[in-house]
């Protein structure tokens, strides 16, 4: 099977690569950490909906304004996930991103391209999970709200990638770990399997 492994494995996971995006930014109090170990790296923290009225978010994206990811010869992404929650995550790729607001040195909004997934608690303490993430299953959102008629991801030029927890209007709150074992670009085979990640699609999403 054809794959560019972009993080994990062959390419280890480095700490200096992810940095925090959480809703302290307007005025929230949820908090997410990235740590590295044993080959691995697991997101985890806290999510507060309550300062925020209900929303809140907490995400762990790549640093580096000026990378870009090549991924137009793979059909998609796979997630391979260690043990876990039973909550609700959210997948990110950027294909934009804007220099920071000089008045107030906030990061200018673009395009999202989102994945919801979540795993079954029967599989949650297992060591072997999956998703996999094809392009047409990405959903293009906008400052949270779905972007009817964008573009689709330019796959030929992916600048970000990022992990996220959210309310999901309330739905979920408190702490929360994920274990994520590597991220790679694959050609799908055809007998390839969806992983025991139950995956979410067409739903409503609230920052």
């Amino acid at each position: 099977m054809k794959a560019l492994t972009l993080f994990g494995g062959d390419n280890p996971w480095q700490a200096s690569d992810w940095t925090a995006s959480d809703d302290r930014v307007r005025g929230g109090k949820s908090q997410s950490y990235l740590d590295v170990s044993s080959g691995n790296a697991r997101f985890h923290g806290t999510l507060d909906i309550k300062t925020l009225g209900g929303a809140g978010f907490a995400s762990q994206r790549t640093t580096g304004d000026d990378r870009i990811w090549d991924l137009s010869s793979y059909d998609g992404i796979k997630i391979r996930l260690g043990k876990c929650d039973s909550k609700r995550y959210t997948f990110i790729l950027k294909d934009e991103v804007l220099e920071k607001n000089p008045e107030n040195g906030r990061e200018q909004s673009t395009v999202s391209y989102e994945y919801d997934f979540e795993v079954s608690e029967d599989v949650a303490l297992s060591e072997e999970n999956f998703v996999f993430v094809g392009w047409d299953d990405l959903k293009p959102t906008y400052r949270g709200k779905e972007k009817k008629g964008a573009k689709k991801l330019d796959t030929k030029g992916v600048k970000r990638l990022s992990v996220m927890m959210r309310s999901f209007f309330g739905d979920q709150e408190g702490d929360f770990s994920l274990t994520i074992k590597s991220i790679e670009a694959i050609v799908q085979p055809d007998d390839l399997e969806m992983g025991k990640a139950r995956t979410s699609r067409n739903l409503k999403v609230k920052l």
